[in-house]
């Protein structure tokens, strides 16, 4: 119990959970909300030029993270959004992964779906929130916690954009339990199991839904 104590008095712990929270699940709901829109437009919505767009957009997924980092920094800067919880969220927005994953179950929804929504006078945005999302569920559990995991362990983007020590995230904060001249070990254990707990929360809780989702995501439509 001594090593909990020292975890909450050497850094605010409590406020780098919360920072943890807040900007994992904003990472999370923004990308749920963006992929599923995306995905919705590519495989429901026909438009001159879907599938080169849709590749093309795949094709990124090819380019290494650290390689966006720059641009994405600069960016940020010019926006005035560093040291800002919102440059931190942002990049959610361009999650090629989830449209990826959400695409290929999408494709397997047959479009009579949607012809019965629209006789019973459903919009498109309704047939989207209605009928698509709910046919993906097990797709978009397994991207929430692919997501959660990410955004919550994330070290590196925070580290670049957070110069705040009240704004900083968990990972940031365990980081800094490590002394210039030695490590208190058993209080950093401490703080890494605290942190493990939220994933092991979110992962018990939509474990159902992983496996189908993991399989969806891999059919071939």
């Amino acid at each position: 119990m001594d090593a909990y104590r020292k975890v909450f008095s050497k850094f605010p712990f409590l406020k780098a959970i919360f920072n943890s929270f807040f900007i994992t699940i904003s990472y999370t709901l923004i990308t749920i909300l963006s992929a599923s829109m995306a995905a919705f437009a590519f495989t429901k919505i026909r438009f001159p030029g879907a599938d080169g767009l849709l590749k093309l957009y795949l094709a990124s997924m090819m380019i290494p993270t650290q390689v966006t980092l720059i641009p994405l920094f600069v960016v940020m800067n010019k926006l005035g959004l560093i040291n800002t919880y919102p440059s931190v969220i942002l990049p959610s927005l361009f999650r090629v992964f989830g449209i990826f994953m959400l695409v290929q179950q999408m494709r397997s929804i047959p479009n009579d779906f949607m012809e019965a929504a629209r006789i019973d006078g459903a919009g498109m945005f309704r047939i989207f929130r209605v009928v698509i999302l709910p046919l993906c569920g097990s797709s978009i559990a397994t991207l929430t916690i692919t997501t959660f995991m990410e955004s919550w362990n994330d070290y590196l983007w925070p580290l670049l954009m957070l110069t705040d020590r009240n704004k900083m995230t968990l990972t940031l904060a365990l980081n800094n339990l490590n002394g210039q001249y030695g490590t208190e070990y058993n209080v950093l254990m401490a703080g890494s199991l605290i942190s493990m707990i939220p994933i092991i929360i979110v992962y018990t809780c939509a474990q159902k839904n992983f496996k189908h989702g993991v399989m969806a995501g891999g059919i071939k439509g």
